[in-house]
């Protein structure tokens, strides 16, 4: 008796496969792999005087906070690098500043899952004096004293080659 069970226990399993299949639609498949994190594109300044270069340090209530970096920041639609170099050099730090040729471009993944795009570019002329608009600190920093503060992870390799005179 079992055997003649087991074909109409096929069939009412087809039955109900066929009919659930065009009511519960197509199943979706699990992506492979997870979406990256976001990506930021960021461009900053490698503002150079003799042998000395312009760092900021984050403010205590932001992101990254008293970490070290170059000024710049986020490219908006619409803008080139460059572009967006001039006016965040302009809302940062009140000068106008003629941007160089671009050094070099990082991508970096943070552990906590943000990424950036950044481009850094040289600036050796601007005018307008200096003021600090957003940051704790600015200081001109020697290249080979680089090493000696906390940058944001992002900076480090390209601190390791400032240091030891390969870029600039």
């Amino acid at each position: 008796m079992r055997r003649a069970a087991e074909p109409k226990l096929h069939i009412l399993q087809l039955l109900r496969t066929l009919y659930t299949k065009d009511v519960e639609g197509p199943k979706q498949l699990a992506s492979p792999k997870p979406p990256g994190p976001a990506l930021r594109f960021v461009a900053a300044a490698l503002i150079v005087r003799g042998g000395e270069v312009l760092i900021c340090q984050r403010r205590a209530d932001q992101p990254m906070a008293l970490q070290w970096e170059f000024p710049g920041g986020k490219i908006e639609a619409g803008e080139t690098p460059e572009q967006a170099l001039a006016r965040e050099l302009h809302e940062e730090l009140a000068i106008e500043a003629r941007i160089g040729p671009r050094v070099t471009r990082i991508r970096h993944n943070y552990r906590h899952g943000g990424a950036v795009d950044l481009q850094f570019f040289v600036v050796r002329e601007f005018s307008g004096d200096l003021q600090n608009r957003i940051f704790a600190q600015v200081v001109w920093a020697r290249l080979e004293d680089l090493p000696k503060y906390d940058f944001l992870a992002a900076d480090r390799g390209l601190i390791k080659d400032l240091a030891g005179g390969k870029l600039l």
